[in-house]
């Protein structure tokens, strides 16, 4: 046989992602297998995901058919896709993640449309200079995905974001540069460095909710995420009762608090709120029906 019969046709585009899908489904991503591996190609490649269908019956170079497989490799040994790439989008922005960052996910783009909800009608129109900007204060930024999210939309506001971990601080600063979004960041434990004078209009916050001995914890993307990010005591409220406690102290009269939770945590989140003597306490549900925030207003 001669060796062109004997060497093997190149993989087309759409022969790669058929390969990958039916490689992670066999690794029991089934969850979103196609996507993953239009994800994982088009990052090898260095293209768009629409670039993967309308050149379908392009054949990858070898070297780029082994760039992929590697990545595909770490897929199949389940690291995340964002940790893999290095990015995620969140409300339509391509933030920079890393294993010091939660991945940003779309439940949580349901806290930033409630925050955007209470909205001042006055910062819609935020064009004279004596107008006071309507402050944010965002506990646990992490990567930064909802100050940036906010400040998107709400180039007026005045928003300040607090991480205690200062390599997600660093993250999220380098993900405000690539956006051009100025947002204020510090380095806190929660309220721990906030001047005890300043006031804020609204303070949001997706904490750590997770129970400590919660089976997830050791399945999926979670397990390649910070713990520090994920739990919060032996039923996942450590944090959230600590924030609303101290929050009111830092809004003004009026003034928001809004917090993601886990979808069965909402009625203790909700009496939280109403024992701290919080008004207009409202459970919100995420895309999947489940609630997933819960806000409350300052007397």
């Amino acid at each position: 046989m001669s060796k062109t019969a004997a060497t093997p046709l190149a993989m087309t585009l759409d022969d790669c992602l058929r390969s990958a899908q039916q490689q992670l489904i066999q690794a029991g991503l089934v969850d979103s297998p196609r996507l993953d591996a239009e994800l994982l190609l088009a990052h090898s490649l260095k293209v768009s995901r629409t670039y993967l269908y309308t050149w379908s019956d392009k054949s990858l170079e070898p070297e780029q058919h082994r760039t992929f497989e590697s990545l595909l490799r770490r897929r199949v040994q389940g690291q995340p896709i964002a940790h893999i790439v290095g990015e995620r989008e969140f409300w339509g922005l391509t933030l920079r993640v890393t294993q010091d960052t939660l991945i940003p996910r779309p439940d949580t783009e349901t806290l930033v449309e409630a925050a955007l909800s209470r909205r001042p009608k006055s910062e819609e129109n935020a064009t004279n200079k004596t107008h006071q900007a309507w402050s944010i204060l965002d506990l646990g930024t992490g990567s930064g995905a909802i100050a940036l999210a906010l400040k998107s939309e709400c180039p007026s506001c005045d928003i300040t974001a607090v991480d205690f971990s200062e390599r997600a601080l660093e993250v999220a600063i380098d993900n405000a540069q690539r956006h051009n979004l100025k947002i204020s960041f510090l380095h806190s434990d929660w309220f721990s460095a906030i001047d005890s004078t300043r006031k804020f209009d609204c303070i949001v916050s997706n904490p750590p909710y997770i129970e400590a001995e919660d089976p997830h914890l050791i399945q999926g993307d979670v397990r390649f995420e910070p713990m520090s990010a994920l739990t919060s005591g032996k039923n996942g409220l450590d944090d959230i009762q600590k924030i609303i406690d101290q929050a009111w102290s830092f809004l003004i009269p009026g003034g928001w608090l809004l917090i993601e939770h886990g979808y069965n945590q909402a009625q203790a989140v909700a009496n939280l709120f109403k024992t701290h003597h919080y008004i207009n306490v409202v459970n919100i549900k995420d895309l999947a029906d489940n609630p997933r925030v819960t806000l409350g207003q300052k007397r």
